[in-house]
């Protein structure tokens, strides 16, 4: 990707992982860029997607990202209470989809 703005609503608009999503579907997008939009901002001079990347790194993945405490998640620079709580749900909920087999339990 491009150096761009640190904002990235500043980005162009092909290239904002939200409006990928609409356009393209989920498939397209990374998980670094999946990631972002559950963490919606970033913080300070760091954008969500460089923040997602950087968790995906610190933590060997999604996987490592999972097995991560909210207090191991919030020690990245950026990471408070709120986002690592959305991480963590975001997790949980993809383990629940694989956990059940359209039963549709609430």
């Amino acid at each position: 990707m491009a150096d761009y703005p640190n904002r990235i609503t500043d980005w162009p608009e092909e290239e904002r992982p939200r409006e990928r999503l609409l356009r393209h579907g989920p498939d397209a997008l990374s998980e670094a860029e999946l990631l972002a939009i559950i963490l919606r901002v970033g913080a300070g001079k760091t954008t969500a997607v460089d923040l997602a990347r950087r968790l995906i790194s610190e933590f060997d993945g999604l996987r490592g990202l999972d097995a991560a405490s909210v207090a191991s998640i919030r020690q990245i620079k950026g990471m408070g209470d709120a986002k690592a709580c959305q991480v963590k749900a975001a997790l949980e909920l993809a383990k629940a989809i694989n956990c059940t087999s359209g039963t549709g339990d609430a």
